[in-house]
């Protein structure tokens, strides 16, 4: 191997689990952290310009953009597990072929969602039960995303290629340019020409195609440091034999994220029925989710692509070990958030907005941002183990279970049944993010994991 392609492709076959998982992640925790600091800015300068009608509006739109990703986020999960157990097998040459099925595939997919949801798009925020009030807020923000959803469909293909082969930084700076961009057009658009949810939509799809296009660019300049070599016809097409294999796993994870977004819409729906203050407080409930799966989902797609690699280079004596260290950093995490939270609700959900209304509804909130946050803990070294392994079946079955039966079914009991109204409907969805750390529990302990039938071809 060359000394290049040494250095940008790693190794987690051998060495310190605990450094390399660290090493790994700190770069995707730092990604995520920077999405929702951009998303949090789309929500922070509307709702101090246009109150709590812009801010459900966001809340709404940004709900129903983040539906239309389902495809995207199992397919690039799917790809980069691929690419991992490819690595680890030493069959590098089957890379090339994974990248061009697999940029191929997204770039059809997102056009084809583009059309359709554009036609569709009040249909969907109707089925949001989005407030009145805040429907043409609503209306223009999922407009603008929705136009600019093949930006982030490309980004994350990229991205996951680039993780998959273990380089996390690169992602990082892309999707820091991104933010910063974002953060700067906000102030632009909404403080100050005033264009509310539509200046929020507008600076986000902007800054998610500069992103885009640079990672794009890098990926191409740079496949050769990867060891990778791609004819130039051949970049965009897809490969029978690999896309069978992208299509078996990455139909049920794509479908798991389809479950468990459609679910959060459903839970999200009836939220939003009781009125624009609680559809407001709902915004800051999914960004208060997205906090708590900030640390879960770094430490899960690092512990994946480790896991992946050594599945495929069947050093499965390695697997525990990088569970028990992802468990060990979630669950310290989801601690330092349930104390700084339970001290400090004012100033965490101050951060949000400060209408009084929705600030009275935060309060009740807090122990359902614990649960959130230990929720997150405990599914995301369950996580490493399903997704790494490349059991599509098992995947299928989170799917089913997390993504509708339970939370749906959780959410009703509570919310409908039990009377307790939208409280009822967020403890469901907090509830059933328990549910991939049991199904993950057995996996675990039936030893069916080791085996790496699921992706490789002997």
């Amino acid at each position: 191997m060359e000394t290049t392609e040494r250095r940008k492709i790693q190794d987690f076959t051998t060495g310190s689990v605990t450094g390399k998982l660290l090493r790994f992640s700190a770069p995707l925790f730092l990604s995520s952290l920077l999405q929702i600091l951009y998303n949090m800015a789309d929500m922070v300068i509307v709702s101090h310009v246009s109150g709590k009608v812009g801010l459900s509006g966001v809340s709404v739109g940004g709900d129903v953009t983040a539906f239309l990703t389902f495809l995207v986020l199992g397919f690039a999960d799917a790809g980069s597990i691929i690419i991992s157990q490819y690595i680890g097998a030493g069959q590098r040459e089957k890379i090339s072929r994974c990248l061009g099925t697999l940029f191929a595939f997204l770039g059809i997919s997102a056009a084809a969602l583009t059309v359709v949801c554009l036609l569709l798009r009040k249909q969907l925020l109707q089925l949001m039960n989005c407030p009145a009030e805040s429907f043409g807020e609503a209306l223009a923000y999922s407009t603008v995303c929705i136009a600019g959803l093949v930006f982030i469909y490309g980004y994350n293909a990229v991205s996951a290629v680039l993780r998959g082969m273990g380089d996390s930084k690169r992602p990082f700076i892309f999707i820091s340019l991104a933010a910063g961009l974002n953060i700067v057009l906000d102030i632009l658009f909404v403080w100050g020409f005033r264009w509310n949810a539509f200046g929020a939509a507008l600076a986000t799809v902007i800054s998610q195609a500069v992103s885009f296009f640079c990672s794009a660019v890098y990926l191409k300049r740079h496949l050769k440091d990867y060891g990778i070599t791609v004819e130039p016809g051949k970049f965009l097409r897809m490969d029978k034999e690999i896309l069978v294999t992208l299509s078996n796993l990455g139909i049920p994870m794509a479908i798991k994220s389809a479950a468990i977004i459609f679910s959060k819409l459903f839970v999200n729906s009836w939220i939003n029925s009781y009125g624009v203050s609680v559809s407001a407080m709902a915004g800051v409930a999914n960004k208060i989710g997205s906090i708590s799966n900030l640390f879960s989902n770094a430490v899960n797609t690092a512990g994946a692509a480790m896991v992946g690699q050594n599945i495929g280079a069947e050093k499965y004596e390695r697997v525990p070990n990088i569970m028990l260290t992802s468990f060990g950093f979630t669950f310290i995490i989801a601690v330092l958030l349930s104390i700084v939270t339970w001290v400090f609700p004012k100033t965490v959900f101050g951060i949000f907005t400060t209408d009084p209304d929705v600030l009275s509804i935060a309060m009740e909130f807090i122990p359902i941002a614990v649960l959130l946050y230990f929720g997150s803990s405990f599914r995301a070294c369950m996580n490493c183990l399903i997704n790494g392994s490349g059991n599509y079946k098992l995947n299928f079955a989170v799917a089913i279970l997390d993504g509708m039966i339970n939370r749906i079914g959780f959410s009703l009991l509570f919310g409908l049944a039990l009377g307790m109204k939208y409280m009822g409907f967020w403890l469901g969805d907090a509830v059933a993010g328990f549910t991939p750390f049991a199904i993950g529990l057995v996996f675990y302990y039936s030893g069916k994991w080791k085996t790496r039938k699921y992706v490789i071809r002997d």
